[in-house]
């Protein structure tokens, strides 16, 4: 998973060099500010073995691809296909990347034990980090891009009179490079952390096994001929010496 999953803190010498240094604790408050905190409030709520247990095959679950969504609200999933589609546009080698799933992927992961937190350090302080330390804040990863996205309309409101997804594909395009050169005004949240975290999230989404969601008809898998699942090629070095190697991709549920 993106960064965001790497969020234990550093050893106890680090932490206490830190707290030496002038760098104020990170407020809860006011990163969830207007990042609809009905959703948010309800994952915080959890504590981690509960998070685990909520759908944790929903992020790979039977008919993953299906269109209807867990967890993403329609503005949400707007932000997230316009992003997608601003990564990844339709080409000669691939479709775009909403039409990838790669919406459903997002949609799928943050309604599981990943987006609720499960696995990651909440209890505090909250530091501001030095880059080498990875992800600091308190929020869940379903918080994170809650609060991201709302940042980011508020930002292109102000910008270019719309949201996000209502842009040009030249605006969004743009509104993306001040995102990951961290000098879009987004108030107390960090631009530059939001684009690199929706950029992992959005590559994920593309070449993950499609069971999840993504990758849809293994689009991402063939366009840089990735054979999927099978690991073993002995049998095949032979045949193969000095030819490209091509094969229909294989995922998990041709397996199952």
């Amino acid at each position: 998973m993106s960064d965001l999953s790497n969020s234990g803190r550093q050893t106890s010498e680090d932490n206490r060099s830190d707290r030496k240094e002038d760098t104020p604790p990170i407020g809860r408050r006011n990163f969830l500010l207007g990042a609809g905190t009905a959703v948010a409030a309800g994952l915080a709520s959890d504590t981690p073995a509960q998070a685990q247990s909520k759908s944790v095959a929903a992020a790979a679950a039977p008919g993953a691809n299906d269109e209807a969504l867990l967890t993403l609200t329609s503005s949400e999933a707007a932000f997230f296909s316009a992003a997608a589609d601003t990564m990844i546009p339709a080409d000669a080698l691939t479709p775009s990347g909403s039409d990838c799933g790669v919406t459903i992927f997002i949609d799928r992961q943050l309604a599981g034990a990943w987006g609720g937190g499960a696995r990651m350090y909440r209890s505090g302080p909250f530091q501001r980090g030095k880059p080498g330390q990875g992800y600091q804040l308190p929020l869940t990863p379903r918080e994170f891009f809650a609060a991201g996205i709302v940042a980011t309309n508020g930002w292109t409101r102000k910008t270019y009179g719309k949201d996000f997804d209502r842009l040009t594909p030249r605006e969004r395009e743009l509104a993306f490079k001040e995102l990951e050169a961290g000098k879009a005004a987004l108030g107390e949240f960090d631009g530059k952390q939001f684009f690199e975290a929706l950029l992992q999230i959005t590559m994920e989404g593309f070449f993950a096994d499609p069971i999840y969601g993504g990758n849809r008809d293994k689009a991402g898998w063939r366009m840089v001929g990735y054979p999927g699942l099978p690991a073993v090629y002995s049998t095949l070095i032979d045949e193969y010496r000095n030819k490209r190697y091509q094969v229909e991709p294989q995922s998990i549920a041709d397996f199952s």
